[in-house]
């Protein structure tokens, strides 16, 4: 058994970004399948080519852009059942994208982790499986790019201004909307020091609909969690959280606002278009924890996990 030091509170990875009034420490555009795996986990290519079912689904022409010219191309895509309709559309978030890798790691071997590249990843795959099982899907990206179109006032130089951050992020939840989705699920890795690990999940108890805030980041916890250590993988528990104390913000308006964007209530004069679905945000391993860094960027890793996020997902929603 591994031991390692684990931290309650969550770092300025994917969780930063959502709150929405943070500068992240974004690089130039990256490529999708720059992540590397190690040892047991195998080997790990194309954020999409890797996941046989959300690469297809990607590709298979029967996509939907929900609005082409308020969403970067790629971005904000319908998918209907592959088999069976149940009537239902799930939401689903790949944290971070374009100019935006997210959290940055390495696997044990020193191969470079991307948090945008997992994400994305993990997402087609649970996206396929759900279209298998009667649902319509709508995902934030099927490439590597950021969700909202870029004005000249979202980046500086190679990175995403706070303005930025505030509207890539804004823009899932517009998407989310837009789809009529019956609940959102945003997927993202947390980044912090090196001996930092576990998973956890945040929702929103501020909502109307808090008490099903919460019944959808257990399931994800405890079924996403459970999947991971049943490969006998060790992660820690770090539970499901509150998003008031998640996330960290640069701007007192952010500070205020005080709740991960994805998932918060509307605010006068900040924030006008919260999702009015159901939702939750997991954060199932750390890409700056070399043991999980290996996990999230292998293909086996990348489907347990988006495996038990479909379960979780159906779940709920029977």
């Amino acid at each position: 058994m591994r031991r390692r030091a684990v931290v309650v509170f969550v770092s300025c990875g994917a969780l930063a970004l959502a709150l929405g009034g943070v500068l992240l420490l974004v690089g130039t555009e990256h490529s999708p399948g720059s992540a590397g795996a190690a040892g047991a986990f195998g080997a790990s290519g194309s954020a999409v080519s890797d996941q046989g079912g959300g690469g297809e689904a990607a590709a298979s022409g029967a996509e939907r852009a929900i609005d082409h010219g308020l969403f970067n191309p790629g971005a904000c895509v319908a998918f209907p059942p592959t088999s069976g309709d149940r009537h239902q559309t799930v939401f689903l978030d790949a944290g971070h994208g374009g100019i935006d890798p997210g959290g940055v790691g390495s696997t044990e071997a020193g191969a470079t982790v991307e948090e945008s590249t997992v994400n994305l990843a993990i997402e087609l795959d649970a996206m396929a499986i759900l279209r298998s099982q009667g649902y319509s899907v709508v995902v934030s990206r099927t490439e590597n790019t950021t969700v909202t179109r870029l004005t000249a006032g979202d980046v500086d130089g190679s990175l995403l201004t706070t303005q930025g951050v505030f509207n890539d992020v804004s823009a899932r939840d517009v998407c989310a909307n837009m789809a009529g989705a019956s609940v959102l699920v945003g997927i993202y890795m947390d980044s912090g020091e090196p001996w930092n690990a576990g998973c956890l999940t945040g929702y929103d108890q501020d909502r109307p609909f808090s008490g099903d805030n919460l019944r959808l980041a257990t399931l994800l916890q405890d079924d996403v969690l459970g999947a991971m250590n049943a490969h006998g993988w060790d992660i820690p528990d770090e539970g499901v959280q509150s998003d008031t104390g998640l996330g960290s913000a640069l701007t007192a308006q952010a500070e205020a606002y005080g709740h991960l964007l994805l998932l918060g209530p509307a605010q006068a004069g900040y924030f006008e278009t919260p999702s009015q679905m159901p939702g939750a945000l997991i954060e199932p391993l750390f890409v700056t924890d070399p043991f999980e860094a290996s996990i999230a960027a292998s293909a086996q890793g990348q489907h347990v996990i988006a495996s038990a996020l479909a379960r979780a997902i159906e779940q709920y929603l029977t």
